[in-house]
């Protein structure tokens, strides 16, 4: 599936809008140019948020079931108050001494396994794969590097390579894909062996064709690919990935950050530790950041050889951004929270898709939580068509989800994690409502 995805409005017409919302839109298409997108076939001008809703320009409350990058809720008080008093004492670069970066660095490794021990800083998650790249490239010495076959990892030359959901020819010809871990039509105890040989395969074709292997690029929660959340499927593939010399490297930025509600970090549930752990925007409610955490070992051969530096990677204020979701996280008890209320919106889920035959599988874990759209539920036929029917439909019902898999046809619910036990009646209310409207 391109990334240009369903929900896609480039060819709005407009038709439905009053004036000044279609004088906006014309005005972002002067300025921004076609390659910017926006959502739903009717777009949504928001203006404010808070907590789980945003707010348009006409004052309706919309229930926000897909942002992730403010993670911790729209204008969390205390990210706002950590950012508003330290921009107004200094913000500049890490050339610097400044005890924000050493001290956020030393919680959040203490996050993670002890052999993960040293962090590095950049502004996007798109930057912190592109280092963790060069970074596996260094330690083994070879170029080849394996992604699911739907996988998004960021938007540079280096990253847009390894990125297969934006379609077209973007993917490099030293990667090779292999399949998501379908739990849906792939029998859940052949999962992690059929996801390993494809692996294991694709490392002998990177070989004989020059490339040699240097690392396994995953998603821990296969976003991207459908939102697979089979705990048991990467432990094996690990094994083949450092048998074979490559590198491990875990892109967090979706399930990291208490997301899945059964861990701190997606590759937790999976039992493995990987070499280069990636994250993004969710990690400071939206400041731009990212990071790097590395075992001191793989990182070694870049550190010798490159003086790293990234103008404001891990600047001041991102920093107290970053500490201020960490301590919302462990004062509000996001972590345990997202696992009970990601339980009961399943539980709702499940029962609504007994009375809605083109509700195929319900799967998900804490607040990430897929909904496969299907034709027909005996050969579970993909409904691509009836996926973006049911998006547009529930945001004229003021709820906002996407989608995301190959097909288009998996519903991705991906709330702030202050979703509520309220928030999850409305949703289902909603959405139930919505795939009335579409029958």
């Amino acid at each position: 599936m391109s990334f240009s995805n369903i929900m896609d409005s480039n060819s709005y017409s407009g038709q439905q809008e009053d004036p000044a919302t279609q004088a906006l839109i014309s005005a972002r298409e002067q300025v921004l140019g076609p390659s910017y997108r926006l959502f739903y076939e009717r777009p949504v001008h928001l203006v404010r948020g808070q907590g789980s809703h945003l707010f348009d320009a006409e004052g309706n409350r919309y229930l926000d079931a897909y942002n992730n990058v403010a993670s911790v809720g729209h204008c969390h008080p205390h990210v706002i108050d950590a950012v508003t008093r330290q921009m107004s004492a200094l913000n500049t670069h890490t050339r610097y001494l400044h005890e924000g970066i050493v001290d956020y660095s030393e919680r959040l490794l203490a996050t993670m396994p002890a052999a993960i021990d040293q962090m590095m800083y950049a502004c996007t998650g798109s930057e912190a794969n592109d280092l963790a790249l060069r970074v596996a490239q260094m330690y083994t010495g070879a170029t080849g590097i394996i992604v699911t076959s739907d996988a998004y990892h960021g938007n540079t030359a280096a990253v847009t390579a390894i990125s297969p959901s934006l379609g077209g020819d973007s993917v490099g010809p030293h990667v090779r894909t292999v399949p998501a871990p379908d739990s849906y039509r792939v029998s859940q105890g052949d999962l992690a062996a059929t996801f390993a040989a494809d692996v294991s395969r694709a490392i002998d074709e990177l070989r004989s064709e020059g490339y040699g292997f240097s690392c396994l690029v995953v998603d821990t929660i296969f976003s991207s690919d459908g939102i697979y959340t089979d705990a048991s499927v990467l432990k094996p593939t690990v094994d083949v990935v450092h048998a074979a010399g490559g590198v491990l490297i875990a892109d967090e930025v979706q399930p990291g950050f208490a997301r899945t509600g059964e861990a701190m970090w997606g590759f937790a549930r999976h039992d493995v530790v990987p070499d280069l752990v990636t994250m993004g925007k969710p990690m400071a409610n939206g400041i731009p950041v990212a990071a790097m955490a590395a075992t001191s070992e793989v990182l070694a051969p870049f550190s010798r050889e490159v003086p790293y530096f990234n103008t404001f990677g891990g600047n001041p204020v991102s920093m107290a951004a970053a500490s201020a979701v960490l301590d919302v996280i462990e004062d509000e008890k996001l972590q345990l929270h997202a696992a009970e209320v990601g339980d009961a919106l399943r539980t709702e889920l499940r029962a609504l898709a007994s009375r809605h035959i083109n509700l195929g599988d319900i799967r998900g874990a804490g607040l990430y939580t897929a909904v496969e759209m299907v034709t027909d539920p005996e050969s579970r036929t993909p409904d691509r068509d009836g996926a973006r029917r049911i998006v547009n439909a529930l945001r004229d019902r003021r709820g906002l989800i996407s989608v995301c898999g190959q097909d288009g046809n998996v519903l991705k619910i991906r709330p702030p994690l202050v979703f509520s036990l309220s928030d999850v009646d409305w949703f289902c209310s909603e959405f139930e409502a919505a795939l009335l409207v579409i029958a």
